[in-house]
């Protein structure tokens, strides 16, 4: 377990919400690889399969020190009575309703998930003894900020949709909360995360959905018009290893309180990023792969590029993300050629 001289009265105990999904399988299992208890809280909802959520808690609930809730932190009793019986030290919340286009479709779900559900957080904490709160926030936030990178202190007062929006509402709450009551908070505003075991809503993981359905991948990004798509994606690895080095790090002072970007900073063009797809894909299968792409105009609420400013975080805990698209994307096409028994 990470430990310094100012954590060494902590319990081990870690409250990890959303530990089905994605980020929060990956963080639950590197944190029960260095010592912690974990305990686990997700509703199971079924935005996308519920059946990879239960193979990701399939593996979960093999270690001993993993014990997991199925309910919903929207849900003021169930996080009550967690609190109330484990008492956790650290609370990590990766518990939201996801997806930047399906918010523009159903927004109201995104108030229960990632607004009530965050309150009620903390609103628990306060009144338990909670050494460090980390939340996950999102580049969505920055909007169509024209000034890249993207920096901690500017300006994020223009969502370009409500998914930003109750995103940046967490981030408001979390500080009203360390002001008002002390708690220690730490927001992370997280740039386009893939790798094994992934959201299928994601683009990377449903190009390959499309091309096993032998159907073409939609590119949001008309090719005759001069906007050209970029992402700051981030390795699955290196967002686990800056959160493992962060909770040791309470923020201090006055209002202890503080946001951070974790990115790659290194934006890639959206058709380079496919281009790496291909590869990945053609690797793990061992022929040659080509989608089919057809072309559209972007979607509101989407922005046309991503760029985390990192050096905060680096110098807060002397790690930077620095995993290659490359270097990522092949084991994504590995575990998902494994996963659905595609391997000839």
């Amino acid at each position: 377990m990470i430990t310094d001289s100012n954590t060494s009265r902590w319990n081990n105990k870690c409250l990890v919400t959303g530990s089905a999904g994605f980020i929060g399988f990956h963080i639950a299992q590197r944190l029960l690889r260095e010592g912690y208890s974990v305990i686990g809280i997700d509703n199971l909802n079924d935005y996308y399969e519920v059946s990879l959520k239960e193979h990701r808690l399939s593996i979960l609930n093999k270690e001993h020190d993993f014990t997991f809730v199925k309910g919903s932190i929207a849900d003021a009793n169930t996080v009550i009575h967690l609190f109330k019986e484990y008492r956790p030290s650290i609370v990590i919340n990766l518990a939201a309703q996801a997806g930047v286009r399906y918010s523009l479709e159903n927004p109201i779900i995104y108030i229960e998930s990632n607004i009530t559900g965050f309150i009620n957080l903390l609103e628990a904490i306060r009144n338990y003894n909670v050494k460090h709160f980390i939340y996950a926030s999102s580049s969505s936030v920055y909007g169509m900020n024209s000034i890249v990178p993207y920096s901690e202190s500017d300006q994020v007062n223009e969502p370009m949709s409500f998914y930003a929006v109750t995103k940046r509402t967490n981030e408001l709450s979390a500080y009203a909360y360390s002001h008002l009551f002390g708690i220690p908070s730490t927001g992370l505003r997280l740039f386009t995360v893939y790798g094994p075991l992934g959201r299928p809503d994601m683009a990377y993981y449903s190009f390959l959905n499309n091309h096993f359905s032998n159907k073409p991948i939609t590119i949001y990004n008309n090719k005759d018009t001069p906007e050209n798509i970029m992402r700051d994606f981030t390795y699955i690895d290196d967002v686990v290893e800056s959160i493992l080095r962060i909770i040791p790090l309470p923020p201090q002072g006055k209002i202890p309180t503080a946001i951070y970007n974790i990115g790659n900073s290194m934006p890639i063009e959206l058709l380079n990023f496919i281009s790496s797809l291909e590869k990945a894909l053609s690797a793990s299968l061992s022929e040659d792969i080509r989608f089919k792409k057809v072309y559209v105009n972007r979607k509101p609420g989407d922005v046309i590029q991503t760029f985390a400013h990192s050096e905060a975080l680096q110098n807060l805990i002397g790690y930077k993300p620095s995993t290659t698209l490359d270097e990522g994307l092949k084991p994504f096409s590995d575990w998902y050629v494994d996963y659905y028994g595609l391997k000839k």
